[in-house]
C-alpha cells in the first residue's frame, strides 16, 4: 500500500480532560468511532494472498494438468479481496490558529463524536492552552493556516490527516539542558521510545521521565530517512545525542561533582542505610527531602515491633515503614507507606502491632528515615538522627513509667500553672515568680516563658490536635495533612484530600501496585486494563487483587489425584486432600519384622485369621490345602521353618536375619554359628506359644532381597520421627523404593505422627 493510496482527513475538537485522556502519553491519539469508520470505507481493496487450500474450479484435479488453465483463470477472477487499513496508523496533526503541525499515532477509537483527545506532549507542541481562550487574529497568509479575520473559538479546533511515514533508521536528539548523566537518561530511552511513541516528527521536544523525579528535554535535532517525520515502530532504530558545547559540558561535570559529595554516606550527603537489627542503635543523618533506607530481616513475630528515632530539637524527620511481602514490593515513601509518625514531636515512635495482616506475611520490613523539605529553601544541611528497634513489651494495661506521674510526698503540692511538684513552704514564692515569667498553654497544658521565641512559634492545628513550635512545622503539619488542593495518584485517577489518604491507597487499591503474581511468578501491576476491578464480587470472596484472580484462571493438573483444578482454586484442592491425608487409616504390616510388604485392605480380616498376619509372599511357603481348623498343624510347619533357618540357613547372599538364620548371621557377622536341634527348640517354644493365643508378633522369616532393603529402608525413615513404620513401607512399596520419590509420597499422603487437622 503507498503513501497515497488511504487519503482521509477531517476537523476535530479538542476533547476536554477526562480518565483516558489522561492517560494518554508521547504521540497516542484517540478518535472517535466514525473516523475508524471513514478510515475503513476510504481503505482500498487488496488481495489476500496464501488461501491455497480453497479450490475455484469443481472439476479442480492436482494430479490432472489439464485442469490448471481453468483454476489459475478462476483464481484471478475471484480470489479473496477485502479492505486493509495499513499498519502502523500515523496522522498529521495541524492547528489552524498558529500553523503547528505534528505526527502521532492511534491508541483507540473511543472519544466522543467530533472530539479528538491528545496526550500534554501533543498540545504543547501545537500550542493549545485548555486553560485560557485563544484570540488570535491572523492577517498573514500561512500554509495550513486560517485566516479568517474573526475571533477563534473557546474550544481548539485540529486538522488531522491520515500520513504514512516511512521506517525510521536515525534519530539525532539534542539535549536542551546540562548535566545529563549517560547512566540516567541511555537506559530509559529505548523504553520510553517502545512505550510512548509511533512516530518522531523534527523540532519535537521529547520528555524522558526518570526516577527521583527527574526530568530529561531532548529536541528531534535530525531523522533518516530525511523528512517531516518518522515511523519509529518495527524497525531498528540508530540514536544518537548530539555532544554538548564547552559550557554544558563544564556545567554538566560541576553537578556531576556537587552529586558526588552529596552521595550516600559522603559527609554531605545522606547515610547509606542498610541492614537493622532489633536493639541495635544507629547514628546517621539525611539530607532535607531524601531518604535513608534500612531492612528489619529477622525479629520475634510474636511481639509487637517499635521504632524510635530521635532528633537534635527538629521535626522534619518522620519514620515511614512497609513490610515486603508478595502483595507490597515497594519501599517506604512520603506518598506510599503502610505506617508512619508524621508528627511534629523531635522524637518520633512508631508502633507496629504483630497481628497485623501485612506484617504477619512480611519477609523483612522496609524502614525508611526521612527529611521534610520546604519548597522555599534550596540548600539545606544533612540533619543528624538515631534509630532504634526494640520489641515492646505488654505491659498489661499499665502506663509507661517514664509517663507516669512521681509521687506527691507528704509536704508538696503541684503548681497550677507549671504542674510541677513544690514544696508547700515555698508555694508563695514560687507561683509568684511562675505566673510572673511561665505561661501554659491551654490547649496542650506545655510551660513556655513568655518572652521566649517558642511560645511565640507555639501553634494548635484548629482542624485535629495536632500542635508543634515554628512556622516550618507548620507548613509542613498542613502540607501533608491539609493540603491546598487535592492530591492525584500519579498512577490512576483517584483524588486524596491529604498524604496519607494518598500513601494508603498507593499501598492497598492502586492498579499500578507492584506484586508478586503466585501464579506466573513475575512482578508485576495488581491490576491492569483488561483484569476485572477491586469491586467486583469474586474478587471480593476471593481475597485476591485483580490480576491473581484473572492469571489464577488458568489450570493445571494436581499432581496428587490427576485432576485439572484452577490454578487460584489449587490451595483449596490441596486442603481437600491434607485433610483426607490426615483422616487415613494406617495400612498393615506383615507381622513377619524382616518383610517390608503391608497387606491389602481387602485380605485384612482374612490373612489376620488364617495367615498370623502374614502377607501372601510370605505365607506362601507355609500355605496346605488339609483340613486345619486349630491350627496345629501350621504352627507345626512354622516350627520346621524356623528351625531350618536357625540350623541349615536359608542360604541367600542378601540374607541379614540375623537372629533366625544361619546364613543372615553369618553374611552380618562373618562368624559361621552351629545350632542344634536342642538348641533351637528351646528359642522356637515361646514364639508358637504367643502363635496360639493370637499373638503374631515374633515371626521372622527370610524374604527377597527386595522386601528385606524396603524394611530397612523404613526403618530409617521412621527413626526420623515424622511418620510411622507402616506409612514409611507402604510409600517405599508404592514407589519401588525410590527413597526420594517416597519421601514425596508421604507429605502428600501420609498423616505426620500426632498431627490433628486444622
Amino acid at each position: 500500500m503507498t503513501a497515497e493510496s488511504l487519503k482521509w482527513s477531517a476537523r476535530l475538537h479538542v476533547a476536554p480532560e477526562s480518565s483516558v485522556i489522561k492517560r494518554l502519553q508521547g504521540d497516542k491519539i484517540v478518535l472517535p468511532q466514525s473516523a475508524l469508520e471513514g478510515l475503513l470505507a476510504a481503505a482500498p481493496i487488496v488481495s489476500i494472498e496464501g488461501n491455497g487450500s480453497r479450490n475455484y474450479t469443481s472439476s479442480f484435479n492436482p494430479f490432472n494438468q489439464y485442469s490448471f488453465a481453468a483454476e489459475r483463470q478462476a483464481r484471478d477472477a475471484f480470489a479473496d479481496r477485502q479492505q486493509q487499513l495499513p499498519h502502523p496508523l500515523t496522522f498529521r496533526l495541524v492547528n489552524p490558529q498558529n500553523g503547528r503541525a505534528v505526527y502521532a499515532g492511534i491508541r483507540e477509537f473511543s472519544s466522543e463524536e467530533g472530539e479528538i483527545g491528545l496526550s500534554s506532549m501533543l498540545q504543547e507542541a501545537l500550542g493549545i492552552r485548555n486553560d485560557s481562550t485563544q484570540t488570535t487574529r491572523s492577517n498573514t497568509p500561512q500554509p495550513d493556516v486560517d485566516t479568517t479575520d474573526t475571533v477563534v473559538s473557546k474550544i481548539p479546533t485540529i486538522s488531522i490527516t491520515h500520513r504514512s511515514l516511512p521506517k525510521g533508521t536515525y534519530v539525532k536528539l539534542r539535549p536542551l539542558e546540562s548535566g545529563y548523566d549517560p547512566e540516567d537518561w541511555k537506559s530509559l530511552l529505548e523504553r520510553y521510545l517502545r512505550d510512548n511513541f509511533t512516530t518522531l516528527t523534527t523540532g519535537e521536544l521529547l520528555t524522558v521521565s526518570a526516577s527521583r523525579n527527574e526530568r530529561f528535554r531532548f529536541l528531534v535535532d535530525k531523522v533518516d530517512p530525511e523528512g517531516e517525520a518518522i515511523c519509529v515502530v518495527d524497525t531498528d532504530l540508530e540514536v544518537d545525542i548530539e555532544p554538548m558545547n564547552e559550557e554544558q559540558a563544564r556545567e554538566t561535570l560541576d553537578k556531576r561533582l556537587a552529586k558526588a559529595k552529596k552521595a550516600p554516606g559522603t559527609a554531605t550527603g545522606s547515610s547509606a542505610g542498610g541492614a537493622l537489627s532489633v536493639g541495635q542503635e544507629i547514628h546517621g543523618q539525611v539530607l532535607p527531602g531524601e531518604y535513608v533506607d534500612f531492612e528489619l530481616k529477622q525479629w520475634d513475630k510474636k511481639s509487637d515491633l517499635e521504632i524510635r528515632t530521635t532528633t537534635a530539637e527538629t521535626d522534619d524527620i518522620d519514620i515511614l515503614a512497609n513490610p515486603f511481602s508478595s502483595h507490597l514490593r515497594s519501599k517506604p515513601r512520603i506518598d506510599e507507606h503502610v505506617f508512619a509518625d508524621l508528627s511534629s514531636r523531635p522524637a518520633k515512635r512508631l508502633k507496629i502491632s504483630h497481628t497485623n495482616f501485612e506484617v504477619e506475611e512480611a519477609e523483612h520490613i522496609n524502614i525508611s528515615i526521612h527529611a521534610w523539605k520546604a519548597d522555599n529553601i534550596v540548600d539545606q544541611k544533612p540533619l543528624p538522627f538515631t534509630v532504634t528497634v526494640s520489641m515492646a513489651r505488654d505491659d498489661n494495661g499499665q502506663r509507661d513509667p517514664q509517663n507516669t506521674p512521681a509521687q506527691l510526698d507528704t509536704d508538696e503540692v503541684i503548681c497550677k500553672n507549671c504542674r510541677q511538684h513544690v514544696p508547700k513552704r515555698t508555694l508563695a514564692l514560687h507561683e509568684a515568680f511562675c505566673y510572673r515569667n511561665n505561661i501554659s498553654c491551654p490547649k496542650c497544658h506545655n510551660v513556655f516563658l513568655k518572652s521566649s521565641e517558642s511560645w511565640k512559634s507555639h501553634w494548635h492545628c484548629p482542624h485535629d490536635d495536632a500542635y508543634g513550635g515554628g512556622l516550618l512545622s507548620q507548613t509542613k503539619h498542613d502540607t501533608l495533612l491539609h493540603p491546598s488542593s487535592i492530591l492525584q495518584c500519579s498512577n490512576c485517577d483517584f483524588e486524596a484530600f491529604n498524604v496519607p489518604i494518598l500513601a494508603q491507597h498507593r499501598t492497598s487499591t492502586c492498579p499500578a501496585k507492584e506484586i508478586l503474581c503466585p501464579f506466573c511468578h513475575l512482578i508485576v501491576p495488581q491490576q491492569s486494563p483488561e483484569d476485572p476491578s477491586f469491586t467486583d464480587p469474586e474478587v471480593l470472596m476471593s481475597g485476591m487483587t485483580p490480576h491473581e484472580y484473572a492469571d489464577g484462571a488458568r489450570t493445571t493438573e494436581c499432581h496428587i489425584c490427576n485432576r485439572i483444578v484452577r490454578l487460584r482454586d489449587m490451595h483449596t484442592h490441596l486442603r481437600l486432600h491434607d485433610r483426607d491425608r490426615i483422616g487415613r487409616i494406617a495400612p498393615r504390616l506383615c507381622s513377619n519384622v524382616v518383610c517390608g510388604r503391608t497387606i491389602k485392605p481387602g485380605d485384612e480380616g482374612r490373612i489376620a485369621k488364617e495367615q498370623f498376619g502374614l502377607c501372601n509372599e510370605c505365607f506362601g511357603p507355609l500355605y496346605v490345602t488339609t483340613h486345619d481348623p486349630e491350627g496345629k498343624m501350621l504352627r507345626r510347619r512354622v516350627e520346621r521353618r524356623l528351625l531350618q533357618q536357625l540350623m541349615s540357613g536359608c542360604g541367600k547372599p542378601w540374607c541379614h536375619n540375623v537372629q533366625w538364620c544361619k546364613t543372615g548371621h553369618k553374611n552380618s557377622t562373618g562368624e559361621d554359628r552351629v545350632v542344634t536341634a536342642k538348641d533351637a527348640l528351646p528359642k522356637i517354644k515361646p514364639v508358637l506359644d504367643r502363635l496360639a493365643s493370637g499373638d503374631h508378633t515374633g515371626l521372622s522369616f527370610c524374604v527377597d532381597e527386595a522386601a528385606q532393603s524396603r524394611r530397612a529402608m523404613a526403618e530409617m525413615v521412621t527413626a526420623e520421627g515424622a511418620y510411622e513404620l507402616a506409612w514409611c513401607t507402604k510409600a517405599l512399596e508404592e514407589e519401588h523404593n525410590d527413597l526420594t520419590k517416597a519421601r514425596g509420597w508421604l507429605t502428600d499422603r501420609a498423616p505426620k505422627i500426632n498431627e490433628v487437622p486444622t
